[in-house]
């Protein structure tokens, strides 16, 4: 699959977060928002990358956006990885790739062997466009560029 460019429309999408609610991009109609891809919870690169998020938190509010995190771990795991690092935003359930796979982040993992989430983030606008898109981020620099972007519009 191509990757996703600035200025294209933004994967619609429909997912279960932590607590079982169904969360649609349409329900974020004028904010932005980060949709960021992470391969596990609780993990050290994936801890470091959802603390960025959640230690940004207040800046990106202020800019009128959210952040939703999206793994393929279970419901369960989200809500004691949410708890353990005080997260202030959802963590969708992506169990079946439909989201990553959407979002052009579900590729083969060379060093596993195997498929797997390949670590990104995209900033969506208002309009349902994207505004900023970032594969292969490091953990430590995806909210830093992810609030660059909301901060360049």
């Amino acid at each position: 699959m191509a990757e996703l460019q600035v200025g294209d429309p933004a994967p619609d999408f429909e997912a279960k977060d932590q607590d079982n609610k169904t969360v649609k991009l349409g329900d974020f109609k004028g904010k932005k928002v980060i949709v960021y891809f992470y391969p596990k919870d609780d993990t050290g690169g994936c801890t470091m990358h959802a603390c960025g998020f959640r230690d940004s938190y207040g800046t990106i509010q202020e800019k009128n956006a959210v952040v939703l995190g999206v793994s393929p771990d279970p419901a369960d795991s989200h809500v004691a990885f949410r708890s353990k690092y005080d997260l202030p935003f959802s963590l969708l359930v992506d169990a079946d790739h439909k989201l990553a796979e959407a979002f052009g982040v579900w590729r083969m993992r060379p060093a596993q062997e195997r498929m797997g989430i390949a670590r990104s983030h995209f900033v969506i606008d208002e309009d349902g466009k994207l505004a900023a898109v970032q594969y292969e981020v490091k953990p430590a620099d995806s909210s830093v560029l992810a609030l660059e972007a909301l901060s360049a519009k």
